[in-house]
């Protein structure tokens, strides 16, 4: 069983990272994307060098939202500061036959301010998306609205480099979210709610571990 998301920006998916659960032709995949053959070629198209697979899949590996599910307009995190590396490539692969445009599920690509979506694309069977991560490289998935039984299926690899890329400021982040244009309920009230409870959520388990009797 993965981990499944139910917040206010992420709703409706399931995410499996553990390599050793995939089936074998994800597996195969995984490997394929991370084998060093295909780590060179992208290095030389996309000219960012040395780039470098995550075995860990933090954030990636399989993802499957079924209907009304969606996932915001965000930038990814930049770095991982436990390993030192900063996040550099995102590859999306989709396993959808027979998808309808009505379903919804596109993967957007907006401008910096989130005020224009330059790019839209179906997660249509064997459509490969990859796009550079930087602090302006806001992305989201419309919701989903496949009938009951469908699902969108999804792979997902990030590549990293030790090396900081020109655009880093020193300052590490996490997922950012924001609101599109029409959403100005959720930008004004559900996701700043829903930023006040995860970091209430998150002193409270500072606490409670604080409180911990050494042994």
């Amino acid at each position: 069983m993965g981990r499944s998301f139910g917040a206010v920006n992420e709703r409706g998916k399931i995410q499996v990272t553990d390599s050793t659960k995939f089936p074998t032709p994800i597996r195969r995949l995984h490997e394929a994307l991370a084998s060093r053959e295909w780590l060179d070629l992208l290095s030389e198209v996309i000219n960012i060098p040395n780039l470098l697979p995550d075995e860990e899949l933090q954030g990636g590996g399989i993802h499957e939202t079924g209907p009304r599910g969606h996932l915001d307009v965000h930038v990814d995190f930049n770095y991982i500061k436990e390993r030192q590396l900063h996040r550099r490539l995102n590859i999306l692969v989709y396993f959808n036959k027979n998808w309808q445009e009505d379903w919804g599920g596109a993967i957007e690509l907006w401008d910096k301010d989130v005020k224009v979506c330059h790019h839209s694309y179906l997660p249509i069977f064997n459509r490969c998306v990859v796009f550079e991560t930087s602090d302006i490289s806001y992305h989201g998935v419309t919701a989903v609205r496949c009938p009951e039984g469908q699902s969108r299926k999804s792979f997902a690899a990030y590549y990293y480099t030790i090396e900081a890329p020109a655009h880093w400021t020193g300052v590490a982040h996490s997922t950012i979210f924001k609101a599109r244009p029409n959403e100005l309920m959720k930008g004004m009230v559900l996701m700043p709610t829903e930023k006040l409870a995860r970091s209430f959520r998150k002193t409270i388990r500072r606490l409670k571990s604080s409180m911990k009797p050494n042994r």
